[in-house]
């Protein structure tokens, strides 16, 4: 059951763009910025200022070149080549919540120096021998990694954060260990109760997303006191307990979807909470996703941070908690890598979108 007068906020980051800021417009996009994290965790970022709409296109026609190559030529970058993190993942080789996920995928990490294959996260980054394939993601890669931090500084004055405070907080996200991921998704199968990728919270930083026009298959779950928690399409609840409804976040033309990721709820002691999300494609075409995950440094020291927590009533700071979580501080690479080991003991794979 879905509701259609549901729908997530669309936010237009160009005032941020521009080399003269008009600060009444960046804080109008600051504020609203501030209020999609607080009610949703999730939102359409228009970036139609900051992209030409070809070339997340063009990513797309690479990706499916690669999917479409031979089982055997897609297995030479498979991630057992390196450290089980970085590179491709057959279908249904990434689990979760006890079920086979419906799709493969490549995995791209940050480099990193001296690359130890052995060490979890430390190896080499595999690239399909696709003409072109290589050189237009990276330049993806670099443009994601300017829009973390324009978003980030765009948050940072939503939260009524001093100059001082946002610098500090700069440096924990300014050499990004970012991700990125080129996801396909064939049809679940007509009999299939499963899913193209069960739900889950993304446990970084910020997330952008760009998937091809495919309608009805990221869902995301909205939190709604008072509301009874509703299957759609006669899937299982996966929310647990909790209250609210799953919604489609179909694709909207020159933006990506971005959401919040669990490190944003330490730095805001649970002001912003990231937000389950899945992927049930059913269509008859073959989807193609790409997320970028913009997320700390890898030593980055992560806590709550003290404009947050201005802004958290008074009541609720000693005992601030999602789920019975207090929010204490972490080194996002510790983090990260405790994550991972779980998720390479469970089927080899970390969880991203």
């Amino acid at each position: 059951m879905t509701h259609a007068l549901a729908s997530l906020p669309i936010i237009n980051i160009a005032p941020y763009l521009e080399a003269e800021r008009d600060l009444t417009k960046c804080q109008s996009t600051s504020d609203a910025l501030h209020k999609a994290c607080v009610e949703y965790g999730f939102f359409y970022l228009d970036i139609s200022q900051f992209i030409d709409t070809s070339e997340p296109e063009e990513l797309t026609r690479l990706a499916r070149e690669f999917f479409t190559l031979p089982q055997e030529e897609k297995d030479k970058i498979g991630l057992e080549h390196q450290d089980n993190a970085r590179g491709y993942q057959r279908l249904k080789q990434n689990v979760t919540n006890g079920k086979a996920d419906n799709h493969e995928g490549i995995d791209f990490y940050k480099p990193v120096e001296k690359p130890d294959k052995s060490k979890p996260l430390w190896g080499e980054n595999q690239w399909p021998d696709v003409p072109g394939f290589k050189h237009k993601y990276e330049q993806w890669i670099e443009k994601m990694k300017k829009l973390g931090l324009i978003v980030m500084e765009a948050m940072s004055v939503g939260l009524k954060m001093t100059t001082e405070e946002w610098m500090e907080l700069r440096a924990q996200v300014d050499d990004s260990f970012w991700v990125m991921r080129i996801i396909g998704y064939p049809p679940l199968p007509t009999d299939d109760d499963g899913f193209s990728c069960g739900a889950h919270k993304d446990y970084g930083c910020l997330t952008f997303l760009y998937a091809d026009p495919t309608k009805s298959a990221l869902q995301v779950f909205l939190r709604q006191s008072g509301t009874i928690a509703s299957d759609l399409d006669g899937l299982p609840a996966e929310q647990g307990t909790e209250e609210g409804m799953w919604i489609n976040a179909d694709p909207v033309p020159n933006c990506v979807v971005c959401n919040i990721g669990e490190m944003w709820e330490i730095w805001t002691s649970g002001l912003y909470k990231s937000t389950l999300h899945r992927v049930v494609h059913r269509g008859s075409n073959y989807r193609v996703s790409i997320p970028f995950f913009f997320e700390p440094n890898f030593t980055a020291n992560i806590a709550p941070l003290q404009a947050a927590l201005r802004l958290v009533p008074s009541q609720d700071k000693e005992s601030s908690s999602n789920e019975g979580q207090t929010y204490k501080s972490v080194v996002y690479g510790d983090f990260l890598l405790r994550k991972v080991n779980n998720n390479f003991a469970l089927d080899g794979k970390g969880k991203y979108d």
